[in-house]
């Protein structure tokens, strides 16, 4: 990972040492938006919210500010369902009323980040948001247990749950009430892109995301600032951000 300047400060938003959030503030003139960035890594432990901080020093510098998610992880105690998703909740509402941070929200998830980000999107509270971008989103749930993607993740995150929570913890299974755009390359061998496609068609017309399908695109390159396909997301972001 490249050299990046540390968040200016980090807030808790629960007691457990991973209910936090970095913030990073903008380094040109700000948007009047916060980017909250919510990580990937098939709510695996080892991955935290550190691999982001590229992504997070990037949108800084477009002008946005920026606060990193962290939350309890499968395996970890609270984490997987429902904990992590009531960890990302928690989060969203205490950076909404973060008095440091514009209360205009864009929410950016990578990977199961997009699973989180989009399932947020369901939330009766959503509608108070910008938008949401998910990246190479776990955003079907099902489709992403029937592949088995990073080696049956979704069925370690929901655990014992039963067919219900399988259905409240899917994001293709509801109608988001803020707008959805989903960014997937079709290159893309950890997170194929028929997932986003999946939960694009499960959407009815009415309330259908903006796919956007990026050519020869893997997996990483939606979340690394120095490769093209990032520009991509930093204009779904100010889009979201200006409408």
């Amino acid at each position: 990972m490249p050299d990046v300047a540390p968040p200016s400060h980090t807030t808790a938003y629960g007691i457990d040492p991973d209910q936090v959030y970095d913030v990073r503030m903008p380094t040109t003139d700000p948007t009047g938006t916060t980017v909250v960035v919510v990580h990937g890594g098939f709510w695996k432990p080892e991955w935290d919210r550190t691999h982001a901080a590229p992504q997070a020093q990037a949108f800084a510098g477009a002008g946005h500010h920026v606060a990193v998610v962290e939350y309890r992880r499968t395996g970890m105690r609270g984490g997987g369902w429902p904990g992590t998703f009531v960890d990302v909740s928690a989060a969203v509402d205490a950076i909404l009323a973060d008095p440091a941070l514009p209360d205009r929200l864009v929410l950016v998830g990578h990977s199961a980040g997009g699973h989180l980000v989009a399932l947020a999107a369901t939330r009766p509270e959503a509608r108070s948001l910008a938008g949401v971008v998910a990246l190479a989103g776990c955003v079907d749930l099902a489709l992403t247990h029937e592949l088995g993607l990073g080696a049956g993740a979704a069925a370690r995150f929901m655990g014992d749950a039963d067919s219900a929570s399988w259905s409240a913890a899917d994001p293709a299974a509801h109608v988001p009430l803020a707008p959805v755009v989903l960014v997937h390359g079709d290159a893309d061998d950890t997170v194929p892109l028929t997932v986003s496609v999946s939960y694009y068609k499960r959407q009815t017309l009415q309330n259908r995301p903006e796919l956007l399908r990026l050519p020869g695109v893997g997996h990483d390159e939606l979340i690394e600032p120095a490769e093209p396909a990032f520009r991509v997301v930093l204009d779904a972001v100010a889009r979201l951000a200006a409408s």
